[in-house]
C-alpha cells in the first residue's frame, strides 16, 4: 500500500519469481485480455490476471477479496515500471555492471541476487538481452521490488534508449522522402537571441551527425543533437523555432531508415529533456 501510494502500480509475484497465474476465465486470453495490454481487450477480472497489466495503485482493489488472496500466496511484490513512467536497466552479472558504470549515467542503484537494477526517469519500450546481461524493463514489462536503492534518480539518458533502436529502426527501402516543408529562418524565430548564422550551423552539424549513422546510431543521433540544439535556446526570451528545427532533425533521422513515429519520439524526447533540464 505504501507503494502504491507512492505512484508505483504493484502486483503480487509467486515464488518463481513470477507474476501469479490466470484464473480460468482469463486462461490462454479467453477472456481477451485487458484494456492497457498490446491488443488491447475488455477483461474486468477482479482477479491479478495477466501479469505487469494487472498491476494497479488502486487501494480498493489491493484490498479486495481477490487480491487478499493472492497476496497470500505470493512471495515478493513486483511493480510496472512503465506505470511509474520509469525504466529499469536489469544487470544480470559483474560483467554487466562493469559495462554500465563505463557507459551509462549514474542514477538509483538496486542490488539484486545476481546484480543490480539501474532506474531512470521515464518509460520506454522493454526488451530482453539488448547487450549480454543488460535487460530493459519499462512499458509492458514488471519488475521485482528490491527496496528504494540509493542515489538520486536521472533522466533516460540516450544512451538506454540506443539498446532497443536496432530493433526499432529498419534500413530504409529504397529513396526516402527526407524533405519538410518547415524550414528554421528568422521569421519562425522572433524571439531568439542567436544570429541565423549561429543556428545554421549548429543545426547543420546536427544534421550531419544524424546521416553518419546510415546504417544504426540515428535515432540516438537525432535525440543528442535536438538536445543539444534546444538547450541553446533556454535563455531566450522565445519563439525560437524549435518546431521547424524538429521537423528538420525528423526528416533526417528518416532518411536513414529510423521509422518515423521513432525519429519523432527521439526529437521530442531530447528537446523535452533539454527544456526541462532548464526549468
Amino acid at each position: 500500500m505504501a507503494l502504491a501510494d507512492g505512484h508505483l502500480p504493484v502486483l503480487p509475484l509467486g515464488a518463481d519469481k513470477r507474476p501469479l497465474g490466470n484464473c480460468r476465465d482469463c486462461a490462454d486470453l479467453a477472456c481477451g485480455g485487458r484494456p492497457n495490454m498490446k491488443t488491447p481487450g475488455p477483461c474486468v477480472c477482479p482477479w491479478p490476471c495477466h501479469g505487469w497489466a494487472a498491476a494497479t495503485t488502486s487501494p480498493h482493489v489491493l484490498t479486495s477479496r481477490q487480491w487478499g488472496l493472492a497476496w497470500r500466496r505470493a512471495r515478493a511484490i513486483g511493480y510496472h515500471p512503465g506505470g511509474a513512467n520509469v525504466t529499469v536497466v536489469d544487470l544480470d552479472n559483474p560483467d554487466a555492471i562493469d559495462w554500465a558504470r563505463a557507459t551509462l549515467p549514474p542514477t538509483t542503484t538496486v542490488p539484486t541476487t545476481r546484480g543490480e537494477h539501474w532506474i531512470y526517469s521515464g518509460a520506454m519500450r522493454s526488451a530482453n538481452k539488448v547487450r549480454p546481461g543488460v535487460d530493459i524493463k519499462s512499458a509492458m514489462s514488471y519488475a521485482r521490488w528490491l527496496g528504494p536503492g540509493t542515489g538520486p534518480i536521472a533522466v533516460l539518458p540516450s544512451a538506454v534508449l540506443a539498446l532497443v533502436e536496432r530493433e526499432e529502426s529498419t534500413p530504409a527501402r529504397g529513396a526516402v522522402d527526407s524533405s519538410t516543408p518547415t524550414r528554421w529562418d528568422r521569421s519562425v524565430a522572433t524571439g531568439c537571441r542567436h544570429t541565423p548564422a549561429f543556428v545554421q550551423t549548429g543545426l547543420e552539424r546536427g544534421l550531419d551527425n544524424i546521416k553518419a549513422h546510415p546504417e544504426q546510431g540515428a535515432g540516438t543521433a537525432a535525440y543528442g543533437a535536438a538536445r543539444f540544439l534546444a538547450a541553446r535556446h533556454t535563455a531566450c526570451p522565445g519563439p525560437c523555432g524549435l518546431g521547424a528545427i524538429a521537423e528538420e532533425l525528423i526528416a533526417a533521422a528518416t532518411a536513414m531508415g529510423v521509422p518515423a513515429p521513432y525519429a519523432r519520439r527521439c526529437v521530442t524526447n531530447g528537446m523535452n529533456a533539454a527544456l526541462g533540464a532548464a526549468v
